[in-house]
């Protein structure tokens, strides 16, 4: 149930495209899962950061439906693209429709299959400087902390790397901390990134937890 904060924001909030709209729907109607989207405050982050940063080169792992990568595909910069992960060969009808309708399919390249095998393959070719500036992190829980060591590798010096629901709906800070492996995931990936001397990080409580983490 949507809360009077989210609403306000939401209300405050000029980002909006019809393409997103059209997404957001479908997504409700065709998913099992539609909390995943990242919605429009959170996309409208993601948006801006792109404008900001203005980076040429993005990763983005875990797609869903493409609401994100729409997101910050629309603020790139001239020349900029995207590699998007997504293990769930299903759902890509429905987000290269969503590309479309967006109109930045040129943007994107949707890469279907393990974003693991992936990212190991991209990091062997990049050597120490890595091939992205900006990577977003926002699929299996359980591998956040592989997915940010591969995403050091990845990122080049002064770029950035977000990775999204870290807070968990509060569970990586409750007294008493669940053992599941998708809470540890995400408090052992929390930690690493602030403990690491290589970057400077913060989490902004944006939605469900933004790491913000910055390459040094």
């Amino acid at each position: 149930m949507e809360s009077a904060l989210d609403k306000y924001l939401e209300g405050h909030c000029s980002f909006r495209n019809e393409a997103l709209d059209w997404l957001e729907r479908q997504t409700n109607i065709r998913t099992n899962y539609p909390r995943m989207l990242s919605g429009r405050v959170q996309g409208a982050f993601l948006y801006m950061l792109a404008r900001m940063i203005r980076p040429e080169r993005v990763l983005e792992i875990g797609t869903f439906t493409g609401y994100s990568t729409i997101c910050i595909a629309l603020g790139l910069p001239e020349g900029g693209h995207i590699d998007t992960l997504e293990i769930n060969d299903e759902l890509q009808d429905l987000t290269e429709e969503g590309f479309g309708r967006a109109g930045v399919q040129d943007r994107i390249s949707l890469h279907i299959g393990d974003a693991l095998e992936f990212m190991r393959q991209e990091a062997g070719k990049c050597g120490t400087e890595g091939a992205y500036d900006m990577v977003f992190i926002d699929a299996n829980k359980r591998e956040y902390p592989d997915y940010y060591e591969l995403a050091i590798q990845l990122t080049r010096p002064g770029g950035f790397i977000l990775a999204d629901d870290v807070l968990w709906d509060g569970k990586v800070y409750a007294e008493s901390v669940p053992g599941d492996k998708q809470t540890s995931g995400i408090v052992n990936f929390n930690e690493a990134a602030a403990g690491d001397p290589r970057v400077e990080t913060m989490i902004l409580p944006v939605r469900h937890g933004l790491s913000i983490i910055r390459k040094k």
